[in-house]
């Protein structure tokens, strides 16, 4: 029987309120048994950028990430972000290491191509990006790996990477050796059907019911990399996946019935 693995992925709406983020820190840390944590990033890229007078660009909320721009995410995702989650967790008396990808080589992507648009220094993962068993290694010693959105191309070049797509690739590589469940935590409910609307939650989720949702264009575009990640990881053997609100973390962990479930 294989052990359990929680793989947990926050985003920028949580980073940015710490109250918020101390109290599913609390929450965290009473998880029993191996976790990973994986996080992005929050407003304080975009708010450095305009102090340092450094333009930016969006592309259906993706940031487009030219070389200045590289500079303050890692100064911010791996550096202030990543850091702080890690001291939060050493006080609530878990062993947290924080990382990036280009870190003894746990996650090498490679940078998107140029299509319709340049993304500059993004990548992109897959689950053969991930270094496994080194991962592995740090999970037997009991550590608690927090993973920024950051990567590397092995040809010393770091990447600016989606952090639902790493949580998504790391579930994956792991799911050959642990019981993986892997929750992205946000502040809704899980898949609404009207996004303002809480009590529109869809409980469980197949491919096919998202390709008819966004024919009936019912899933807000912000959700979709969420969603196509927790597709992607349930093909590729995750045996579970939920798109949880960030507050309920406790309770879904005792009753497993929170949220939308990728079926």
């Amino acid at each position: 029987m294989k052990e359990k693995l929680y793989i947990i992925k926050i985003g920028g709406a949580l980073i940015d309120d710490e109250e918020a983020l101390d109290q599913f820190l609390n929450k965290f840390s009473n998880i029993s048994g191996k976790r990973i944590l994986v996080h992005g990033g929050g407003k304080l890229t975009s708010t450095l950028a305009e102090k340092l007078h450094v333009p930016q660009q969006m592309v259906d909320g993706r940031r487009v990430t030219d070389a200045q721009t590289l500079d303050i995410a890692t100064m911010v995702y791996a550096g202030k972000i990543n850091k702080s989650i890690v001291a939060k967790l050493q006080n609530l008396d878990c062993d947290a290491m924080g990382f990036t990808g280009a870190d003894a080589n746990l996650i090498q992507a490679e940078k998107r191509s140029v299509e319709e648009i340049d993304f500059g220094f993004v990548g992109d993962v897959n689950r053969k990006s991930v270094n496994s068993k080194l991962i592995r290694k740090f999970l037997k010693l009991d550590l608690i790996p927090v993973f920024s959105a950051i990567t590397h191309d092995h040809h010393g070049d770091l990447l600016n990477t989606n952090a639902d797509s790493i949580a998504s690739v790391l579930a994956q590589a792991l799911s050959k050796k642990f019981d993986v469940e892997l929750l992205f935590c946000f502040d809704k409910d899980g898949v609404l059907e009207d996004v303002n609307d809480n009590s529109t939650l869809i409980e469980a989720l197949s491919e096919d019911d998202v390709l008819k949702l966004k024919e009936e264009k019912k899933i807000h575009k912000g959700i979709l990399p969420k969603i196509e990640n927790a597709l992607l990881a349930k093909k590729n053997g995750v045996q579970k996946i939920f798109l949880i609100n960030e507050t309920k973390l406790q309770e879904h962990i005792i009753y497993d019935n929170q949220g939308t479930e990728i079926c």
